[in-house]
């Protein structure tokens, strides 16, 4: 079995996103299906990465020790259904700074090629954001648009990129992928 990669945004994918941002542990909560559905891709011969953007770094509302409490919570509920993320590579930057690593940008996509010494043509990226599709559009990377998250406000305001395919959710996307893998 030859091992895949799969690229995932957090908020609005994995766990519910809020306006706020996800600033500690305690706002972080898993989406149904989300954890269910990495382990299937990890039981499946996926690898898979976490890219996101975390401006609430940049804007002071959460430090170092507050994400990696978020990302270590996600680790350890997922390892209860078997699956486990390989990298999460995020973007501390606001909007403001302008840098190259914050989605619609693909900076943290060609990052990751570079680590891996790979290309991402044809890699699954899923979003609930048009910079998620941007960002892994302008890496090669085929774009997923879930409906959780902001996903169904993109979807409706027709600003989804054509040939993007959409899902209710992660664990209807890993459905999708899976099966177009066996066939």
């Amino acid at each position: 079995m030859s091992t895949q990669l799969v690229i995932l945004d957090r908020d609005g994918v994995i766990n519910a996103d809020s306006p706020d941002h996800i600033k500690n542990e305690a706002e972080w909560v898993a989406l149904p299906g989300s954890l269910e559905a990495i382990s299937r891709l990890n039981r499946a011969g996926n690898r898979v990465v976490i890219i996101s953007n975390q401006s609430a770094l940049g804007r002071g509302n959460m430090n170092m020790e507050q994400l990696n409490a978020i990302h270590q919570k996600l680790a350890a509920h997922l390892t209860q259904f078997g699956g486990n993320i390989d990298a999460i590579l995020f973007c501390p930057h606001t909007p403001e700074e302008n840098c190259a690593c914050r989605k619609p940008k693909p900076g943290l996509y060609l990052e990751l090629a570079r680590r891996l010494g790979r290309s991402l043509a044809g890699v699954p990226a899923v979003g609930d954001k048009l910079s998620d599709l941007e960002a892994a559009r302008a890496a090669g990377a085929r774009p997923i648009l879930v409906r959780t998250g902001n996903g169904r406000a993109l979807e409706q305001s027709g600003q989804v990129p054509a040939g993007v395919p959409v899902y209710d959710d992660l664990r209807a996307a890993v459905t999708a992928m899976l099966a177009e893998k066996r066939a």
